[in-house]
């Protein structure tokens, strides 16, 4: 990666922090043990790959540094809920996360369950106040950041992802599976970042689209690449758990070499579907990069 794009994503990253941290509940603010918790698990860890996303995808259409911050934020506190609740006993039953215990461990179970509904709630809220862009894009904003987050979205591939373990799935079903549960979340990011700049265009919508959906098989496949291989120092969290769960994944059902030569094929495919973009794309040509090339 160049020096301009680390300092780009470095630059992106502070300001998603400085937004994630302004627009969250003070943890001096009744419920305090509710709200410290939140800033737990979202301050201060991740790679803010969303974030990133709505800011590149933001710079394509001109979009206000406000309408950025709080999409960014809010994308980013759905995720974050997402991992909260992943990591419960009921689910994934996970004690480490972004290097730190999970926060059912560092709390307990009652608040984890709280903290993900809170930060859900509070990501709507987030999205919509505080932008001054046309209320029926802002209202198309809250609409896709729902259906991403939903039963059509990452809910609906989580609960895909708990009824597959100990079963055999197709290549096709576990693509569907990850289109859901990683890759709808992925879409939403960069979607979220063209609108708020601009209307979107059917051809444009199309190669946003095409890139989204690439770089959200490749994250994952990258993904169970990395937990085959590395160790949970690296990543954060606990390597192995999807093996130790026998939940299907792309180095279980291809193997790993074939799993790397589909991230690159997908990563490939995503920098050509940014073509009627330009060089203006060059920062999401770089995510993809990232997102195949990551260690962790």
């Amino acid at each position: 990666m160049s020096a301009a794009f680390d300092d780009w994503m470095k630059t992106v990253q502070a300001r998603a922090e400085a937004a994630l941290d302004a627009l969250l509940p003070a943890a001096d603010v009744v419920p305090h043990k509710l709200h410290e918790a939140m800033r737990y698990t979202v301050l201060g860890g991740g790679k803010r790959v969303r974030p990133l996303l709505v800011y590149a995808a933001g710079a394509l259409f001109g979009a206000d540094a406000q309408a950025l911050a709080r999409a960014a934020a809010a994308v980013e506190m759905i995720h974050a809920y997402s991992l909260v609740h992943d990591d419960m006993p009921c689910m994934d039953d996970d004690d480490l996360r972004r290097g730190k215990p999970t926060v059912h461990v560092a709390y307990d179970e009652a608040t984890a369950l709280l903290v993900g509904d809170a930060l859900q709630s509070q990501a709507f809220l987030v999205l919509a106040e505080g932008m001054d862009i046309p209320a029926p894009r802002q209202v198309a904003m809250l609409r896709l950041l729902a259906h991403a987050a939903g039963s059509g979205g990452m809910c609906g591939g989580q609960a895909i992802d708990l009824d597959s373990v100990g079963i055999s799935l197709t290549l096709e079903q576990l693509e569907q599976m990850h289109q859901l549960k990683t890759g709808a979340l992925l879409r939403a990011s960069v979607v979220l970042g063209a609108l708020a700049g601009a209307d979107v265009g059917p051809d444009q919508m199309k190669a946003l689209d095409a890139y989204a959906r690439a770089i959200g098989l490749a994250f994952q496949v990258v993904d169970d690449v990395l937990d085959a291989t590395a160790d949970s120092a690296t990543l954060g969290k606990t390597a192995g758990k999807d093996a130790a769960a026998n939940k299907p994944t792309y180095v279980s059902i291809l193997g790993l070499e074939p799993s790397r030569v589909l991230a690159e094929k997908l990563r490939s495919d995503a920098h050509d579907a940014l073509a009627p973009f330009g060089e203006k794309a060059d920062r999401l040509r770089q995510l993809a990069d990232l997102i195949v090339q990551r260690k962790a």
